[in-house]
């Protein structure tokens, strides 16, 4: 019997070995690439779902994945190299490009168009109007980060003004916002998922509006990769845009539970039914690009909005900031 079996053992032993060493092959022809995110938010739920459906491993890539903590430290980690690519606000890239950089960020493919964050407030407000914030104090990011100027831009439309009648606190660094909220006097803050919804199922916040919602269409997140790099790298960066493109149809096309066991392996400390209100909340107002490609008159916006708020003059043309190239050719 042991002899009879032992043609049989050889095989199973030649075919792990096989599998193992053509395995390991595979992996080694994966291209590693580092992305550096602003933060890890269900806001931007097509790149993870790209990541977690497979769709970047079918284009020979392998995402490892770096939290900034701030557009201003992902953009420092794009420029310096510690980053191929960075995933954040435009402008940023807009900053680097108005400082004369040679080098600079250019922006290749679009993922979200709002804002993103949600306004919570120390109790629960069902009437919630935009007026009742006269007089209190909010904490809204990063002086010249998008989340800070989109609230700037929604609260002048309802004649709230910094020093007025209104105080925004823009000294609190984006990771400690909502510790900062929790412990403190602020009347209110602003707020990605899913710690907006995680706050508020804790008792330590209440999520009262939209500011994507009322701040309209912009272009608010992007994809970005120094000049020098798209140059040297579009085969590698057509496959990945490729596959954000993927993951951007998926989430529209699929229901938001769906979506959100898709995500799950993103989100290991939030369950299903957590990420599935989230997800809904996300895609009753309309955050996500259908494709990766930003228009010429969304970037105008974009510089209307940094220009309302006093941080630029002027901005560069469409043309030097924006390579729609490979996000057309994808979209095709």
């Amino acid at each position: 019997m042991k002899t009879k079996w032992l043609p049989l053992l050889m095989l199973v032993l030649l075919m792990t070995w096989m599998g193992l060493l053509l395995s390991g092959c595979a992996q080694d022809e994966m291209q590693v690439v580092q992305v550096n995110e602003v933060t890890h938010s269900v806001f931007y739920a097509p790149f993870y779902a790209a990541i977690n459906l497979g769709y970047f491993e079918e284009e020979g890539i392998q995402v490892e994945l770096t939290n900034g903590g701030g557009s201003d430290k992902s953009m420092t980690a794009l420029l310096s190299g510690q980053a191929q690519i960075g995933l954040m606000g435009p402008e940023t890239a807009v900053y680097v490009c108005n400082e004369g950089k040679e080098d600079h960020a250019v922006v290749i493919g679009q993922l979200t168009k709002r804002d993103g964050s949600f306004l919570l407030g120390k109790t629960p407000d069902d009437n919630f109007d935009w007026s009742k914030l006269e007089g209190t104090s909010v904490i809204g990011g990063r002086a010249g980060g998008m989340p800070q100027m989109t609230l700037d831009y929604v609260l002048k439309q309802h004649g709230l003004v910094h020093g007025q009648n209104i105080t925004v606190r823009t000294d609190v660094q984006f990771n400690l916002m909502g510790g900062a909220f929790i412990g403190g006097d602020d009347d209110y803050v602003t707020m990605f998922e899913p710690s907006a919804s995680t706050m508020e199922l804790a008792g330590e916040g209440y999520i009262v509006a939209s500011v994507g919602e009322a701040g309209g269409e912009v272009p608010y997140t992007c994809f970005m990769v120094k000049k020098s790099y798209l140059e040297d790298n579009k085969e590698m960066l057509t496959g990945f845009i490729r596959a954000v493109y993927r993951g951007q149809q998926y989430v529209t096309s699929n229901e938001a539970e769906d979506v959100a066991t898709t995500l799950a392996p993103s989100f290991a400390d939030n369950d299903v039914e957590l990420l599935t209100v989230v997800v809904q909340r996300y895609k009753d107002i309309d955050v996500w690009k259908t494709d990766p490609v930003m228009l010429e008159a969304d970037y105008g916006r974009l510089l209307e909005i940094i220009k309302a708020a006093g941080v630029i003059e002027a901005g560069p043309d469409y043309a030097v900031l924006i390579d729609n190239s490979i996000a057309e050719s994808v979209r095709k």
